[in-house]
Formats: C-alpha cells, sequence, structure tokens
C-alpha cells in the first residue's frame, strides 16, 4: 500500500528527495507547491510528477495528499510543519526543526495528539563518521565516551552566497545573515547521532563579522545578527561534554566535507578532517578513511544538477560508503543520485518506512528537539556573552 506526497519548496534541494520518494515503492503520486509557481511547474514537469498546487493551502486541504516533505528556507518550517500537522498530514521537514522553543514544544504536542508521523531529515545522522562511531560506541570499542566534537564548517564564498539570492530574491542579504547556531544540527546531529546523550547547558561564543558586505550586518540582518562563526561548548547528560563550530567565515575546503565529527574514550578516539579519518587507540593509529569514503555516483556536471550551484554540487553527488548498510533499501535505489556523504537514500526510507508502519522514524520529533534546541539555546548564550544556560529537555521518545 502506498501514499501520497506533496512537496512544498521547488528551490535547489527539493528536486533531489522528489526523485528519491517518486521512486520508492511505498510512494504513489506526488504533487509540488512553491510560492513561485514556475518552480514547481518545472520541477512538476522535470520528474514526471502527478501535478501542482496553487498554493500549500491548497495542498493541505486536498484528500489527494496523504503526507508532506518540506524543503522551504529554514527558518519557517516550525509553522509549516504544525500547519501540516493540523491539517491531519504526515510530515517530512528539512533541518532545523524551528527556530525557537515554542515552536519545538508545539510540534511535539501535536505529534502526540494526533499520531501522526513526524521526521526531520538532518543528514548527519547517516553521515559515514557518525555511523561508524555509533557503531563503536555500541560494541563498547571507545569505552566511557566522554568528550566529542562536531564541525559544519561551510564557507558563505563556497555556494551559500548562490543559494541565498536563489531563494531570497531581492532581498536577500536580509536573510543570508541567519545566524550559524540557529542551524545546528549538521554539527550538534553528528555527535548525539552516534553519543546517545542530550545536552544539558551550553556556553557560546559568537565572532562578529567584518567582511562588511552587507550581510550579517545588523541593520540589514532579518534576525539582527552580525555573528558569521560561533562556538559552543555543551555538558551532557550522565556527564561529559561536546563542543560545535559552526562557522561561515572560514579557510575550508566545504565542498569536499563540510561536517567532521571527533569522538574520545577512556579506551580509543577517533578524528575526522577534510580528507583523513582515523581511529586511535593506546596501541596506535590506524588510518580508516577509505571505510569512510563515499563513491561518487554521478558527476557534479550532470544536467540534473543545473539549478545547484556549482559549489554546493558536490553535496548532491556523493554515494555510499563502505559503512553503510544499503541492505533495507530498495533495489530502486541502487543507481539513483545520493547525496550529503551517502545520507539521502537513508532519510527517504526512514520517512516512508515510518508512515507506512506506523513506527517512529529515527529522527523523530524528540530527537529533532536533541539536535535542534541546544543550538537555540547556545545562540541566546552567545548573544549574551558567552553565559552558561540550561538546555530543556522533552524527554526520550516514546516506545509506540
Amino acid at each position: 500500500m502506498t501514499f501520497s506526497l506533496g512537496i512544498v519548496g521547488a528551490g535547489q534541494f527539493s528536486g533531489q528527495f522528489a526523485a528519491l520518494f517518486q521512486a520508492h515503492p511505498g510512494v504513489g503520486d506526488i504533487h509540488v507547491t512553491d510560492l513561485l509557481p514556475e518552480r514547481a511547474e518545472r520541477l512538476a514537469a522535470a520528474q514526471a510528477l502527478a501535478g501542482t498546487f496553487p498554493s500549500y493551502e491548497a495542498m493541505l486541504e486536498s484528500d489527494a495528499v496523504d503526507a508532506v516533505a518540506v524543503f522551504t528556507q529554514r527558518w519557517t518550517h516550525g509553522p509549516l510543519v504544525l500547519q501540516g500537522l493540523n491539517a491531519g498530514k504526515h510530515v517530512y521537514s528539512a533541518v532545523p526543526m524551528a527556530i525557537s522553543t515554542e515552536e519545538i514544544a508545539s510540534i511535539i504536542d501535536t505529534v502526540e495528539a494526533t499520531g501522526l508521523t513526524y521526521m526531520m531529515g538532518e543528514t548527519s545522522q547517516y553521515n559515514p563518521a557518525t555511523v561508524h562511531a555509533r557503531n563503536r560506541i555500541a560494541d563498547g570499542a571507545f569505552g566511557r565516551l566522554f568528550y566529542a566534537e562536531g564541525d559544519y564548517v561551510h564557507d558563505m564564498d563556497l555556494g551559500f552566497y548562490d543559494a541565498y539570492r536563489y531563494s531570497g530574491g531581492e532581498s536577500w542579504k536580509a536573510t543570508a545573515s541567519y545566524p550559524p547556531l540557529l542551524y545546528p544540527t549538521h554539527s550538534v546531529g553528528g555527535v548525539l547521532g552516534a553519543w546517545q546523550t542530550h545536552a544539558v547547558s551550553v556556553s557560546a561564543i559568537g565572532v562578529v563579522d567584518e567582511r562588511d558586505d552587507g550581510v550579517f550586518d545588523r541593520s540589514v540582518s532579518l534576525f539582527d545578527n552580525d555573528v558569521s562563526n560561533a562556538t559552543a561548548l555543551f555538558e551532557v547528560a550522565g556527564g561529559g561534554s561536546f563542543r560545535t563550530n559552526e562557522f561561515r567565515r572560514v579557510g575550508y575546503p566545504s565542498h569536499i566535507r563540510e561536517s567532521r565529527f571527533r569522538f574520545f574514550g577512556t579506551e580509543a578516539s577517533m578524528e575526522q578532517l577534510a580528507t583523513v579519518a582515523l581511529w586511535q587507540d593506546k596501541s596506535g593509529v590506524k588510518d580508516i578513511s577509505e571505510l569512510l569514503e563515499p563513491r561518487p555516483t554521478m558527476s557534479p556536471d550532470d544536467p540534473s544538477l543545473r539549478h545547484v550551484a556549482p559549489e554546493l554540487r558536490a553535496a548532491f553527488t556523493s554515494g555510499s560508503a563502505p559503512v553503510h548498510d544499503r541492505s533495507r533499501l530498495p533495489r530502486e535505489f541502487d543507481h539513483l543520485p545520493n547525496g550529503h556523504e551517502g545520507s539521502h537514500h537513508f532519510l527517504a526510507d526512514d520517512f516512508v518506512t515510518a508512515v507506512a508502519t506506523g513506527t517512529l522514524p529515527p529522527v523523530n520529533a524528540w530527537v529533532a528537539a536533541r539536535y535542534t534546541l541546544p543550538g537555540i539555546v547556545a545562540h541566546e548564550s552567545a548573544r549574551q556573552g558567552g553565559t552558561r544556560l540550561p538546555v530543556p529537555d522533552f524527554g526520550d521518545p516514546p516506545r509506540t
């Protein structure tokens, strides 16, 4: 039995997932809507989708759509997710979950009240480093894990200017100033996706931008933000800590690897850089780079990526790494483009499986809150000059 899906937002990212959902045997008709109707029509025509809707509201009113997948600008997700759930639709959402504690609480309350599926599509859940660390933590190889690091190091010059211009129109600079710590899931999620704990407090520091190009300018910013780089140190439940970096002005090849992780335990540690990954214990060092390296599935020059900024195309062309277990995936995915270090196939399948079976996806509302809320609180800490603040927690997901 299949379910129908509505794609919300026909920008640079959604087309890759539309192709995966369309190929999945658990999904039937797919429709699309966008604030710019011509974008929705272009995506529907390019991928032979079932059709378009003139608005999100019209999509939600239709019985032709059972679930929606939200691929809109990052600060809009919370309200759109709540609209979808309250209309009786299952919801897949791009990251972040929301940008306020209140929005997150409302999503969790609504999921509990409706019993509908909610999933946040956090790519670092299936980052090869996170997958490997998760496996090694489970088999006790680290000993007691006590510290970890996660970085999302994506320079504005490497694709983000074009992405914000594409999505923001004439006023793009107002939204290109989006605070780094309000987009925390690619760093926090990669740490907590392996380490089964949650943040309980945070102290963060932001670096005021000096490029003077109208981006990260508080007089222009929709978010009253002038910080382009930020670092946060979190205390975790059960003892230990982790540090994350959210950098938008950084001399680093983010087109090679934009998220990177390190884990330290009493018996072993693991460290990842742009092109190297190492496993270390008290006896020596082992290069595990090959184990964590995704195999490309398509060229960055593939015509299907023509609407994606050249600097961002590497994120959509990576295949799976040896550490990924593809046995659970539908065979229809075997020769389809993947992305973000092999995560896209798993994320699409997670959502379809959760809707079809009525089970919780791995990045359900409670887990998504633990990946998102620490960054929201860290942003406030940075605005207060590094004051240590408590991170609220909504608890573990229900067992059913």
